[in-house]
């Protein structure tokens, strides 16, 4: 199956995109007041998110400031990653895409409510049975979250994770296994787009490679496949 039709590209070939690195767009623009930051080396409060950026990640001087932000013999998940500096361990890479809004037809969703702290509880019990990627404790802080609920019991959720300036990312979308087919992700997913586009944002997000099912819903709902991505679980020197 191909993965997306038309390719979104940059206004510049010449220059990078912030989606090209867009953990540190957020951390550096946006998200700033949530960063933990060292030089050109910064991350989300491990309760808060995972990841970890770089400025660069062609600078050693980078992870330089990385190793003293996290600590030696730290692992921690850094996007934007293609190679580690010598003393750097790989413990994995993971692969994937990230879609961008150029089609989409966003609208609220009646049904949904705003989720937030007092939801959390049941926010991470959705995401441990349905995998959708990193949710944590105060991930919710992060933007945005709604859910749609089935006599009490939240069945579905979506929300905003990264936000580089101009744009921001919906994540987090899942359904109980229990209700899937009903076209609920869909609409959580146009909902929180309304509310993105309200504020003058683009959505984007991002999906595993291997989500191929994840993927062409997304591009038939009118989003397109603008790259290929990667991000690196890796081992600071001891």
């Amino acid at each position: 199956m191909s993965t997306s039709v038309h390719h979104a590209t940059s206004p510049s070939p010449t220059e990078p995109h912030v989606l090209d690195n867009a953990a540190w767009a957020a951390l550096t623009g946006p998200h700033a007041h949530l960063a933990e930051r060292t030089g050109r080396a910064a991350r989300y409060p491990t309760d808060v998110s995972p990841f970890a950026a770089l400025e660069d990640p062609a600078d050693l001087r980078a992870w330089d400031d990385l190793a003293a932000l996290v600590g030696p013999g730290t692992v921690t998940p850094v996007t934007a990653v293609q190679a580690v500096p010598i003393g750097w361990q790989i413990e994995q890479f993971g692969e994937g895409v990230q879609l961008v809004d150029t089609a989409l037809y966003a609208e609220p969703a009646p049904e949904a409510v705003r989720l937030g702290p007092a939801d959390v509880p049941e926010m991470l019990d959705l995401v441990a049975l349905t995998q959708p990627g990193p949710f944590l404790p105060r991930t919710v802080e992060l933007g945005t979250y709604l859910g749609i609920r089935d006599g009490g019991r939240l069945i579905a959720l979506a929300g905003e994770r990264l936000r580089p300036p101009g744009w921001t990312e919906i994540s987090a979308v899942c359904t109980h296994p229990d209700h899937r087919g009903r076209g609920l992700a869909t609409r959580l997913v146009r909902a929180i787009a309304a509310g993105i586009r309200e504020r003058g944002d683009t959505p984007f997000l991002h999906a595993a490679a291997s989500n191929t099912n994840a993927i062409r819903l997304y591009e038939s709902i009118g989003f397109t496949l603008r790259r290929r991505t990667r991000f690196a679980l890796v081992r600071t020197p001891d």
